[in-house]
């Protein structure tokens, strides 16, 4: 019998919970993230929700962004939703000129990109390769894609309002990030498409969404 692949959350702050239920619900098993030791033992990493400049700051001081930078260069699958696109991206907007990230994302992204926590709102989005209709998306302090490289597969836009057309959902080989929080809203297919994708890369297959594209 295969064994469940084991999802690591960083757990430096923000939804961590959250991801690993829905992790688990899934069918993967899953463990926090605070140290190196703990990173070295997962098949997919998970970066959630939160505040993207306290979880870089944690992250570097307790030595885990380098090992974080070399997982995902050497193609550990990630998948972050809103802070953790803004850790995945390789180029910030307005951000502090300190900050640092985790990279992997060939995109530019801004942050804080909706406006402020009064300005969160909820959407629906078509995501390529979810089945099932579109996603119900959170958006809270979201980022959005401003710009995405050329090996980085657009998978969702927002649809109507004044942020018509802004990327919300990418994904680049292994690593997916979103600007919103599948987590908070009971729709567990990002995580079933990230875990399919981690149980998958680690069985040496493609994925059935790169087989059929």
């Amino acid at each position: 019998m295969v064994s469940a692949p084991v999802v690591g959350v960083l757990a430096l702050q923000g939804d961590v919970r959250e991801h690993r239920a829905v992790l688990e619900q899934q069918g993967a098993r899953t463990v926090a993230v605070r140290r190196p030791e703990e990173l070295a033992g997962v098949d997919g990493l998970v970066l959630p929700g939160g505040e993207s400049t306290t979880i870089a700051k944690l992250a570097d001081r307790w030595g885990l962004l380098e090992p974080l930078r070399t997982a995902v260069r050497s193609g550990l699958p990630a998948y972050g939703s809103c802070a953790g696109m803004i850790l995945l991206a390789d180029r910030l907007l307005d951000a502090p000129a300190d900050q640092q990230t985790i990279g992997g994302l060939d995109a530019t992204v801004r942050r804080n990109a909706f406006g402020r926590q009064v300005d969160s709102f909820e959407s629906e989005v078509d995501v390529a390769g979810l089945p099932g209709g579109p996603v119900h998306a959170v958006f809270i302090r979201a980022p959005w894609v401003e710009e995405a490289g050329p090996g980085v597969q657009v998978l969702g836009r927002v649809s109507g309002g004044p942020a018509d057309g802004r990327i919300v959902a990418v994904r680049q080989g292994d690593v997916v990030a979103t600007s919103f929080h599948p987590e908070l809203t009971g729709d567990t297919r990002m995580h079933r498409f990230f875990v399919d994708l981690v149980r998958e890369r680690r069985g040496g297959r493609r994925p059935a969404s790169e087989e059929t594209r």
